[in-house]
């Protein structure tokens, strides 16, 4: 299908486009620049005219299938139940039509906002094939997956055993290619075996128990071999001491480990704290900006904190089984498994709570003193912060000073003596989103074919209502286009749509295989085979490899 969207305001940072009038042109799913004697051809038109119109959004970080995912689903029906109330006005022919939270319904509520593709940050490799089934399930939206190591036996045996980095760059290739993922994540490294021993925290230069490695050295050859295998997304961290105050001193020196290398830190809004004041409690905010500021190969995502009931998921047990005693409803899961395990506990962050509102204005300013936007991304870290429904307001917060005021006003207002966040008079501009949640995400995951409104693109592309509030813009786009489809008008679901799921293709030492067939028959009761993803259980589903 040929079609074109005329007279519309672009924002695209790829093409330095900042609110210029210009025509889109989509020839069978993929963005062009046809010759202007061919214009005839594009008898479709999409008038845009006083519309904003960006390359669809990315969220590099959202917790939307898997093991943990699903048994949060068991454990908190309310939070479903509370989504069921609303009207969402779809059509009734939509599997889930009336949904928010199950699979479909996560995959409907990011296109009507306008976003395309989202990447799973936690699967855990021993489930990657239950966590592609889910995926597959979740339409609308392309899908990618970060595979855990960091808590393994078998990265820690083998560490222990010096069997080398080259060894170690194989395992992470081989890892990454049976999982079907597109990037490496590193939850607490050594972690999980620390806390088997009973250990509450634990910091860079702890030993892991039996294995005689620190947490550092885990980090260090993990960030090593992504960069050895030139794995386009940075190591992807989340570092240890999660929620701990006095754990700004965990992420800063956390950079100092990356030695200069790539590295991606995750929802640091939960590193951000200082522990001065009469509670022990206080921001760190100004020190990590100015750490990321002043340290080009830093990354990070937010995981902004919003004012409402959630639930959290982690596969740091560690520190989830610390928090399991502020579940609020009063229950928990916590699972240890092979190589594994999380938790999920309930949480509500109020905003007359000191620590929840001091965690929102936390990570406000973090997003306002990193000078560069394209090195700050919007995350919730879905669920965790506050559901990804919240990125419209979250969106308004920081282009809009004065609502920015009035939502200080309303919070706790003892944790104001421990922010400057109502004197930070920096808004974001419709550009600066455009960088954060578009060009970025795309650059930072190395997927050339988003994030763009470049001919050669596919043809992912949102068109907002600029004469709404800036939340309610967002919250609902007034059309989405995936691969050229028309798949949302006015904020609603126009049809079904099938999406794909991204992974890269590694090369590495096959003779990888052999040792790993070796500690599977010593310690498991299943083939090495049986941990691959086999891709002919996805007939419907279309991979994508980068």
């Amino acid at each position: 299908m040929k079609f074109k969207i005329i007279n519309g305001k672009v924002f695209d940072p790829t093409q330095n486009l900042n609110g210029n009038k210009t025509d889109i042109y989509v020839d069978n799913g993929i963005i062009v620049k046809p010759n202007p004697s061919e214009f005839y051809k594009f008898k479709t038109v999409y008038d845009a005219t006083d519309l904003i119109v960006m390359a669809g959004a990315i969220d590099i970080h959202s917790h939307i299938a898997g093991g943990n995912v699903n048994n949060a689903r068991l454990l908190s029906p309310e939070i479903h139940s509370n989504f069921l109330k609303q009207n969402l006005n779809r059509k009734k022919n939509l599997p889930g039509f009336n949904s928010r939270w199950t699979s479909d319904g996560t995959g409907y509520r990011y296109a009507e906002m306008g976003f395309t593709t989202v990447v799973e940050p936690a699967v855990l490799p021993i489930n990657s094939f239950l966590t592609h089934l889910e995926l597959e399930k979740i339409p609308m939206i392309d899908k990618a997956g970060l595979a855990i190591l960091g808590n393994d036996s078998f990265l820690l045996e083998s560490m222990h055993k010096k069997k080398g980095q080259n060894f170690l760059n194989d395992y992470v290739a081989y890892t990454l290619n049976s999982t079907k993922c597109l990037g490496l994540k590193v939850i607490n490294a050594g972690g999980a075996e620390f806390f088997k021993k009973g250990g509450e925290t634990f910091d860079l230069d702890d030993v892991v128990p039996s294995y005689g490695v620190t947490s550092r050295q885990i980090l260090t050859a993990l960030n090593k071999a992504n960069e050895d295998l030139k794995i386009k997304h940075p190591l992807h961290v989340h570092c240890n001491n999660l929620g701990v105050p006095g754990n700004i001193k965990t992420i800063l020196e956390t950079i100092k480990t990356a030695e200069g290398r790539r590295m991606h830190l995750a929802h640091v809004q939960f590193y951000g704290y200082d522990n001065e004041g009469k509670r022990g409690f206080s921001s760190g905010s100004v020190q990590l900006a100015d750490a990321v500021n002043k340290n080009k190969n830093i990354t990070v995502d937010v995981g902004q904190v919003m004012f409402k009931p959630t639930v959290t998921i982690s596969s740091d047990i560690l520190r989830q089984y610390e928090a399991r005693n502020n579940a609020n409803p009063k229950k928990w899961i916590i699972n240890e498994v092979e190589d594994g395990g999380g938790g999920i506990v309930p949480y509500e962050y109020k905003s007359k709570n000191f620590v929840n509102s001091l965690q929102w204005l936390i990570g406000l300013e973090i997003f306002l003193m990193i000078k560069d936007p394209s090195k700050v991304f919007f995350t919730t870290d879905h669920p965790n912060g506050a559901p990804f429904t919240s990125y419209p307001e979250l969106f308004r917060l920081l282009m809009d000073y004065e609502f920015r005021l009035e939502k200080i006003s309303k919070i706790n207002q003892e944790s104001l003596k421990f922010s400057f966040l109502k004197d930070i008079k920096r808004t974001y501009s419709m550009y600066d989103i455009a960088i954060m949640t578009r060009s970025s995400p795309a650059k930072i995951l190395g997927l050339k074919d988003r994030g763009s409104l470049r001919d050669g693109c596919i043809a992912d592309i949102s068109v907002y209502d600029p004469k709404k509030k800036i939340d309610q813009m967002f919250q609902s786009a007034k059309y989405v286009f995936k691969n050229g489809n028309e798949i949302v008008r006015n904020g609603k679901i126009l049809k079904y749509h099938k999406s794909s799921t991204i992974a890269v293709d590694i090369r590495y030492e096959r003779s990888i295989t052999k040792d790993l067939q070796s500690w599977v028959n010593r310690f498991y009761s299943l083939d090495v085979d049986d941990f691959k993803v086999n891709t002919d259980f996805f007939r419907n589903s279309n991979f994508k490899y980068c």
